[in-house]
């Protein structure tokens, strides 16, 4: 049975369910998908329960890992009982078998119609392609909270596709390797797994900017987007190791209550599924205009855990007094949670190599977590010898964890 409903490696990435616009706007894809697929199943007379939860699970390309099987069984109307995420029975689908009732042990040639396997694909590429990854043998044990030595965190972020490799090119020219690793990813994408397992095995903990595009702000505070956050707590919870989430980059919203809002909405969805290995990054850009008190954007202690500026050197005359102490001092006003200068680099035209040994100076002066280097365009470290150089004298007064 499960080899019949398999589908080729590759067909999967066609997902209309995910780009509707109209009146599909705000449905999420997988409900969109749980509707057509039950629509299909009644016309053609196919009860939900015929199929094992395995056996939708190898129709999508990473076999045996696809987590929601049950919760998208109940929405297109099995009655077939499992926990979130748990193996069916603690059974694994067979081949050539349905069920165990004895109408299911026949094994019968069922085609599922194109739109049901559409609807079934359209979850992982859609919205809900998401992993558990922990050890087997139950829960992973979640590890204690990130260390605040000041400063002991040097960073990367390498714009493009979630990967380790150009961050080991970043560590080759730095002379020393990253403990903070930083991906973004956009709504409604899944938690990078592969990426932070990649992260964790070099030593270095996943930053992860999870990023709602738009206007998005505001349907999250309500609580439209909870499927998605959900099942995205659920995959950093089982990770089982340390993550750092900023939500979103910056000030992204029409206003501070909204912003404030759906902060301490995501925070406590996250808490609520059991996601307690995040640090929370709350971050704003150094001397952001237009966007008033930074008093009225923050969320409160309970919802923060570290305090990233974003700032960059671009001309000559920028020091660390000039791009970043205003804003610090306006954060110590308001809290003394650690500060992590989260996104930062300087540019070519700068004095680099006199301007990196200052940035990593006031980093220290001023007790900074440690920092964030975009390692794109002109502050690119890899192939500039002047930047290389200053970089391994700066990290070498960095504290270790």
């Amino acid at each position: 049975m499960a080899y019949l409903a398999e589908i080729p490696y590759g067909a999967y990435w066609s997902t209309p369910f995910a780009k509707w616009q109209g009146s599909f706007a705000n449905l999420h894809s997988v409900e969109f998908a749980a509707h057509v697929a039950k629509a299909e199943l009644a016309k053609r007379r196919i009860a939900p329960d015929a199929f094992d939860y395995g056996v939708l699970g190898m129709t999508v390309p990473q076999k045996a890992s696809f987590y929601g099987l049950p919760w998208f069984m109940g929405m297109i109307g099995g009655r077939k009982k499992a926990p979130l995420g748990s193996p069916a029975r603690s059974r694994k689908a067979r081949p050539g078998r349905i069920g165990s009732s004895r109408h299911n042990r026949r094994r019968l040639r069922l085609s599922l119609p194109a739109a049901v396997l559409a609807a079934v694909l359209s979850i992982v590429a859609g919205s809900a392609q998401f992993h558990r990854s922990g050890p087997s043998g139950g829960e992973p044990a979640l590890t204690p909270s990130l260390a605040a030595a000041k400063p002991s965190y040097l960073g990367v972020y390498e714009p493009g596709r979630p990967c380790y490799r150009p961050a080991a090119n970043f560590a080759a020219a730095a002379g020393r390797h990253p403990n903070l690793v930083e991906c973004a990813t956009r709504w409604p994408r899944p938690f990078p797994a592969s990426f932070a397992r990649a992260v964790y095995k070099q030593g270095a903990v996943p930053l992860v900017q999870l990023d709602p595009t738009g206007g998005a702000l505001a349907a999250v505070a309500a609580g439209a987007y909870d499927v998605y956050l959900r099942l995205y707590a659920d995959s950093v919870r089982d990770f089982g190791h340390q993550v750092v989430i900023s939500f979103p980059h910056e000030m992204a919203a029409p206003s501070a209550s909204t912003f404030v809002a759906a902060w301490r909405h995501v925070v406590t969805l996250f808490r609520s599924q059991g996601a307690d290995n995040v640090t929370w990054l709350w971050t704003i850009e150094a001397d952001q205009a237009g966007i008033g008190p930074i008093l009225s954007w923050w969320p409160g202690a309970n919802y923060v855990t570290w305090v990233g500026i974003g700032g960059f050197y671009t001309r000559p005359s920028d020091t660390f007094d000039s791009v970043f102490v205003r804003t610090i001092d306006e954060v110590r006003y308001v809290t003394n949670k650690p500060i992590l200068l989260a996104d930062t680099a300087v540019a070519r035209n700068s004095r680099q190599y006199a301007s990196i040994l200052n940035l990593f100076s006031g980093m220290v002066r001023y007790q900074m977590l440690g920092l964030v280097w975009l390692d794109a365009g002109d502050s690119r470290l890899e192939g500039n010898p002047a930047a290389e150089a200053a970089f391994r004298v700066a990290v070498s007064g960095l504290n270790r964890t």
